[in-house]
Formats: C-alpha cells, structure tokens, sequence
C-alpha cells in the first residue's frame, strides 16, 4: 500500500472540503473522530459478524471494502490533521481472534487516541484497522485501489452539494 499517495489524496480532499465549507480555523478532530466511529459501527454491520440472532450473512465483499475504505478515509484524515504519518508494518499483522474482538478492540484503540492525541495511539488505531482489513480477506491493493475510487467519488460528492 503506497501510504504516501493516499496521505497525499486526503489531504487534498481535506483543503477541498474545508476551503468549500470554509472550516480552516475549526478543530476537526473531535467531529472525525465521531464520525470514525460511526463509520466503523457501519462496518460491523455490513459484516454482521456480530448478529448471532441472525441467519442473514454478511453484505457482498465489494460493499464491505466500500464501508471499510470509509474508515480508511478518516483514519488517514486524522492523521494529517495532527501530524502524524502512519507506518506499514504488515510483517506484524497476525490475525488473531475473532471479528466481533477486533471490532470492540478498535473502538478502544479510537477512543485511547482521542484522549491521548499522540502519535502512537494514532498508530494503534491504523494498525488495528489493518489487521481487521485482512480478517476481511482485503489485500493492501484491494485496499488502495477501493480507497482511489472511494476518493473520486468524495470529489463528485461535493461538487454535487452531498
């Protein structure tokens, strides 16, 4: 995963949005936070993993790693915001557990770096997300290529007022 080139097309999503919402001076940590949270909670529940009262499977793959890229965006987003700068280390990504453990490891990892706002907790969180990416069965190109496409789309997004 080229993480440079997808920090670099964040950032340029970030100036477009903040520039058309004029929101240069407003801290946006708090709200990218939330709205992380929301977009992993909408993960889950694409996946299902968590619905053992349900027989329904989970959502078709290309719809998971549409959700999923999701999350990659504010993760990504967060980081420029407070100058941080996430490392690759898929020799560490041992997937261990189940699902439902991740997902609730996440939310911890998000939560922690919310109240410490530094970089190793902001590294917590990106790699616990990659490590639930390859639970998923995403590769880091599925994740890169999903992540362009999901960018263009943002751009359509707020040219079309979203």
């Amino acid at each position: 995963m080229n993480i440079e080139k997808l920090m670099d097309m964040q950032a340029g999503l970030d100036r477009h949005i903040e520039k058309k919402h004029e929101l240069h001076r407003e801290d946006l940590v708090e709200r990218k936070i939330l709205a992380l949270l929301v977009e992993l909670g909408e993960l889950a529940n694409e996946t299902r993993c968590f619905k053992f009262w349900s027989l329904k499977g989970p959502s078709d793959k290309e719809t998971i790693l549409a959700e999923y890229v999701d999350g990659i965006h504010f993760i990504l987003s967060l980081g420029i915001e407070k100058g941080f700068v996430p490392i690759v280390e898929s020799a560490t990504l041992q997937v261990d557990g189940d699902m439902t453990t991740q997902f609730i490891l996440i939310y911890g990892c998000i939560n922690e770096f919310r109240l410490q706002l530094d970089g190793p907790a902001f590294q917590a969180v990106f790699t616990e997300y990659l490590r639930l990416g390859e639970m998923l069965g995403f590769s880091a190109m599925d994740v890169e290529t999903a992540y362009v496409s999901k960018n263009e789309v943002n751009y359509e997004r707020q040219k079309n007022d979203y």
